[in-house]
């Protein structure tokens, strides 16, 4: 069995504070990094948001935490119909990797071809506790199988804060404290 089949969908700590989560994504590169760069595209599995794809830009995320999934589910207290979050891109090499900046860290996006498939890679670095650690985990791996849903031209059936709440206890059990 080769590597890329035998991923797991849940995330790994690499190091303390730095998930790493993957997902073989249907190819080719292109159409993953619109996903990861056009607004409206991006809109559909994470958050909304004209990029300037070049490094050193900043930009402006926007959550709709209502149109993530239908039904959208009851949101977790704390967590606004809409959340905007200030970021920048530090760096850059395009169609294979993107690397943001925003107030929970670094995140880095890589793409890798696999014959007609992708490799995405998310390196989520620098949370800054626990809590949030478990927040980004459940989330990245919510938001990732939206991605694979929307890209493979399956229906997202699922409750993303349903799914996401079962994923923060199952994290909460994976991670150390």
């Amino acid at each position: 069995m080769t590597e890329l089949a035998t991923l797991d969908a849940y995330g790994e700590l690499i190091e303390p504070m730095t998930l790493r989560i993957q997902r073989l994504l249907p190819g080719p590169v292109d159409r993953v990094w619109a996903y990861l760069t056009e607004s409206e595209l991006r809109r559909q599995w994470l958050a909304a948001g004209q990029m300037d794809v070049k490094a050193g830009a900043p930009f402006t995320f926007t959550w709709r935490n209502d149109e993530l999934s239908d039904p959208p589910g009851r949101r977790p207290d704390g967590f606004a119909a809409e959340h905007s979050m200030e970021s920048r891109i530090l760096d850059l090499d395009p169609g294979r990797k993107l690397t943001i900046a925003w107030n929970t860290g670094e995140v880095s996006f890589e793409l890798e071809p696999a014959g007609d498939k992708v490799l995405l890679t998310v390196t989520h670095k620098r949370a800054p506790d626990r809590a949030t650690l478990l927040n980004v985990s459940a989330g990245w791996h919510t938001h990732l199988d939206i991605l694979a849903a929307r890209i493979g031209g399956k229906p997202q059936t699922t409750s993303f804060w349903e799914v996401w709440r079962g994923l923060k206890a199952e994290y909460d059990k994976r991670l150390p404290a």
